[in-house]
């Protein structure tokens, strides 16, 4: 899979679901893999030199969001510096949205991100260790912490253990 239109027909899709599940935005999860693969094709050689194109844009996607994220987290702080502190929430249609999607968006990013990464996209704890540039034993802490805030959150589910 080294041509980026083969590898865009391959992975999109699974990408795409991946992100939705970390950042609970359809649209922000297509916005990322869009950009991940814009820079793919930015790239010179394409995906020449990438022993795995999916895993390579999955983390182009991740920095992304994390990247907008933080944006946005400067951008609020800068705002309420200049402003009285106003409540501003959109409230999304809770009967669309699925137990698991709800859970996940309560947890913490860094619960969400490895929960994501090992159940939806099949990573080894040293696979996200790699990806989110962190040791192994954190990333087996946030599952751990990570399964038990998603039980805490799902009444009458059981904590898995992996």
């Amino acid at each position: 899979m080294g041509d980026v239109g083969e590898v865009y027909h391959a992975c999109y899709r699974r990408l795409v679901v991946q992100l939705y599940a970390f950042t609970t935005d359809l649209n922000e999860a297509h916005d990322a893999v869009q950009e991940a693969f814009a820079r793919a094709v930015a790239r010179p050689r394409g995906f020449t030199g990438i022993d795995n194109p999916e895993a390579w844009l999955r983390t182009v996607a991740l920095n992304v969001v994390r990247r907008r994220w933080r944006r946005r987290r400067v951008l609020d702080r800068l705002m309420l510096r200049e402003r009285p502190l106003q409540e501003h929430c959109d409230t999304p249609d809770l009967d669309t949205r699925t137990d698991l999607t709800e859970a996940l968006d309560a947890i913490p990013r860094s619960y969400r991100e490895v929960i994501v990464l090992h159940y939806y996209a099949d990573l080894s704890v040293d696979e996200i260790a790699v990806a989110l540039n962190v040791p192994s034993g954190t990333v087996k802490s946030r599952l751990s912490r990570g399964r038990t805030a998603l039980a805490a959150r799902l009444r009458g589910y059981e904590v898995a253990r992996a």
